[in-house]
C-alpha cells in the first residue's frame, strides 16, 4: 500500500474508533495489497485470497445493506480491472461499495451510512 494510502486509512480507523466505538470493533481492514514472494501469493491464493476485494469491511448492516466495503486509494490512485468486477459483485450480493481518496470522504459515507 502507498505511504498515502497506509496514513489516509490509519486516520480514519483512529476516527472510527472514537466517532462510532460499536461499528469499529467490527469493522477491520483486508491486507490483499501489496509485493509478496511468489511463495507467499501462492500460500495466500489457496488460502481464499482474491484480487479486487476491497481494503475495508464494516460488518455491520443497515436498513439497506449487509455491510459496507471501503476501497482506499491515494489520491492519484485508480480501480484495476479486478476490483472494478469484485466491487459489482459485492453490490450484486447486498453490500455498498464506496472508493475514497481520503480518510474524510470515508468518514461522512459512515455518517450516512450509520446515522447516529
Amino acid at each position: 500500500m502507498k505511504n498515502e494510502e497506509h496514513l489516509e486509512q490509519c486516520a480514519f480507523f483512529e476516527w472510527l474508533k472514537l466517532a462510532y466505538p460499536e461499528i469499529y470493533k467490527i469493522t477491520f481492514a483486508i491486507p490483499n495489497g501489496g509485493k509478496r514472494d511468489i511463495g507467499t501469493a501462492t500460500k495466500l491464493k489457496k488460502e481464499g485470497v482474491k484480487a479486487g476485494v476491497p481494503d475495508i469491511f464494516i460488518a455491520h448492516a443497515n436498513s439497506v445493506a449487509h455491510g459496507v466495503f471501503i476501497e482506499m486509494k491515494s489520491r492519484k490512485g485508480r480501480v484495476t480491472e479486478a476490483q472494478f468486477k469484485m466491487h459489482e459483485l459485492l453490490e450484486q450480493n447486498g453490500y455498498h461499495v464506496y472508493i475514497c481518496n481520503r480518510w474524510t470522504l470515508a468518514k461522512e459515507i459512515i455518517e450516512i451510512e450509520f446515522p447516529k
